[in-house]
C-alpha cells in the first residue's frame, strides 16, 4: 500500500569505547573544526546488513567472488555492480528492458528506501531515495579519543628493524563516549514520477517499506556487533508524522535536540523542538519517541508525543 504522508525524524547512536565511523587513518571522522560526526553511510550500513540477515534483497552491499589473476592465482575480489545485480536478479545486458531493470531495482529494499545510482551501459538510472539521511553530529562535549595498543600473535615479515622477529603491534582507536544524532526525512512523493511507467509490481513508496526502515532504524546499530562497533547502540529515535497532504516542510530536526550528561545518565531534551513546532502542530498527525529508558532520561519539554521504550 502506497504511503501517503511525509515523515521527519532523528536517530541517536551512542558509542562507548568504540569507533562508530572511522576515517582513512582509523580515527573517528571529524570536521576541520575538530567536531566528531558520522556519515550517512555509517548509519545506513547496519540497516542494510540487518535487512540482508532477514532475507530481504539488498543490492548496494559488498559481496565477493574468487577469480584467477593473470598468473592463474586465485584472488578474493568484491563484485562490481553488474555482477551484484545478476547475483540477485537476472542477466543484464544492452537488450534488458529498462522497465525490467527498474522493477528489479525497486524490489530491493535498500533501493526502495534509499534510492540508487545505477550506472551501467545502456542502463544509466538515478533514483532519488524516499528516505534521506543527514550527517550525524556528536552532541557530547566531553568526548575523548583513546588509542589502544594491540599485540598481534604474528610477526610482520616485512619489518626491517631489530623487532623483525617480534610480534607486530597494532592500534585500535575508539571514543570513550560519543552520542551521534542523525536527522532523516521520508518523502513518498519522490517516486511519483515512476508510477505511470508501467513498472511491474511498483506502486510507489509503500507503508511496508517504511515499516522495514523504521524497525531497522530502532535496533540496527545495536545488532551490528563487530569488533569496532561493539559498544555502539541505538539510544533514541523520534518520528514526526505529517498529516496526509500536509504542506509542512521541515529542516533537519537534530539541531533542536539537546544532549547532556548528569549523574552518569544521558539527558535528551526536545524543548527546542517543541518551541520550533509551536505554530505547526495542526499539520502534524503524531510524534513518536523511542529511547533506552535504562540509560536515558527524556525531557519532552511539553511536546505532545507518544513515548515508548526502545528495547
Amino acid at each position: 500500500m502506497k504511503m501517503n504522508k511525509r515523515v521527519y525524524g532523528v536517530a541517536g547512536i551512542r558509542s562507548i569505547m568504540a569507533n562508530w565511523n572511522a576515517d582513512m587513518t582509523g580515527n573517528p571522522k571529524t570536521l576541520l573544526s575538530g567536531e566528531i560526526f558520522g556519515s550517512d553511510k555509517a548509519f545506513k550500513y547496519p540497516i542494510k546488513r540487518m535487512w540482508q540477515f532477514q532475507g530481504k534483497k539488498v543490492l548496494y552491499i559488498k559481496s565477493y567472488k574468487i577469480e584467477k589473476d593473470k598468473k592463474n592465482n586465485e584472488k578474493l575480489q568484491p563484485k562490481d555492480l553488474k555482477e551484484r545485480y545478476e547475483e540477485l536478479f537476472s542477466k543484464l545486458d544492452k537488450n534488458t528492458p529498462t522497465r525490467e531493470v527498474l522493477s528489479n531495482l525497486f524490489s530491493a529494499i535498500d533501493v526502495m528506501n534509499f534510492g540508487a545510482t545505477f550506472a551501467e551501459k545502456k542502463h544509466n538510472i538515478s533514483v532519488t531515495g524516499a528516505v534521506q539521511v543527514g550527517q550525524g553530529y556528536n552532541k557530547y562535549e566531553d568526548t575523548d579519543i583513546e588509542v589502544i595498543d594491540i599485540l598481534s600473535p604474528f610477526r610482520n615479515p616485512n619489518e626491517k628493524s631489530e623487532d623483525a622477529q617480534a610480534s607486530s603491534m597494532g592500534k585500535k582507536i575508539v571514543t570513550q563516549e560519543a552520542h551521534y544524532f542523525y536527522p532523516f526525512s521520508i518523502n513518498p512523493n519522490n517516486y511519483d514520477d515512476y508510477l505511470n511507467l508501467g513498472i511491474d509490481g511498483f506502486e510507489g513508496y509503500t507503508e511496508e517499506a517504511f515499516e522495514d526502515f523504521k524497525s531497522a532504524c530502532l535496533v540496527a546499530a545495536t545488532a551490528y556487533n563487530t569488533n569496532s562497533k561493539a559498544g555502539c547502540e541505538n539510544e533514541f529515535t523520534l518520528f514526526l508524522y505529517c498529516k496526509p497532504n500536509s504542506q509542512l516542510y521541515l529542516a533537519n530536526l537534530d539541531r533542536y535536540i539537546d544532549f547532556a550528561k548528569e549523574g552518569g545518565k544521558s539527558i535528551i531534551s526536545v524543548s527546542k523542538l517543541k518551541d520550533h513546532l509551536a505554530g505547526s502542530m495542526n499539520e502534524i498527525e503524531s510524534i513518536e519517541v523511542f529511547y533506552n529508558k535504562s540509560e536515558v532520561e527524556f525531557l519532552s519539554g511539553g511536546l505532545d508525543c507518544t513515548i515508548k521504550g526502545l528495547y
